[in-house]
């Protein structure tokens, strides 16, 4: 996809994608289900969104060659030396479509901010 999508709801934003890389999206959304059940999901900036305790939990989205994850500027400050393998932005990262996704590194991420939401501590 490389275009803005119009998409009302994450299953009609990750039906927008090739089989592959809806494949790795509805990876990362199961596992944000897992994380944050009591989690919302939305869409906003025009990509899938969790909402938590009334804020952005995290945000993610696909592209030609990756999967970006928006875990808001803290997610990525707690972890930046794991992420450093990972091209990053103010509040992204980028996980290339070519290279296995690295699911444990996004579940202690998304607990992270769980735990920033909640007021509690990560696992």
């Amino acid at each position: 996809m490389t275009e803005r999508s119009a998409a009302r709801s994450i299953d009609e934003y990750i039906a927008e994608f090739p089989p592959e890389v809806a494949a790795r999206l509805e990876e990362v959304r199961a596992l944000i289900r897992a994380i944050a059940p009591d989690a919302t999901e939305t869409i906003s900036y025009a990509i899938p969104t969790f909402d938590l305790n009334g804020k952005h939990l995290v945000h993610f989205a696909g592209y030609a060659r990756h999967i970006g994850l928006y875990p808001a500027p803290s997610g990525l400050t707690a972890f930046a030396e794991e992420l450093s393998p990972y091209k990053a932005g103010k509040g992204s990262v980028r996980f290339p479509l070519d290279s296995p996704m690295p699911m444990e590194l996004i579940r202690r991420i998304v607990e992270f901010r769980v735990a920033e939401s909640t007021g509690g501590t990560a696992a």
